[in-house]
């Protein structure tokens, strides 16, 4: 079950990108992000980073590619 509604998060920011973390970048997180208009809570991202693990790949991916 999905925590957030991936489609209402934007202006993320990533960080720890390592290219010899490719192709998996298991040290990537969000660092920041708006969900719904609003900054996420520290807490919220730690949720986000932590259950939703394709969606901070994709990022990653959009980031580089």
């Amino acid at each position: 079950m999905a925590t957030f509604d991936t489609s209402k998060i934007d202006n993320v920011e990533i960080e720890d990108v390592y290219p010899s973390d490719y192709p998996e970048f298991c040290d990537a997180f969000i660092a920041s992000a708006d969900y719904n208009g609003r900054p996420m809570t520290d807490e919220e991202l730690d949720t986000l980073n932590d259950e939703e693990p394709e969606f901070v790949l994709e990022q990653v991916y959009a980031l580089l590619f």
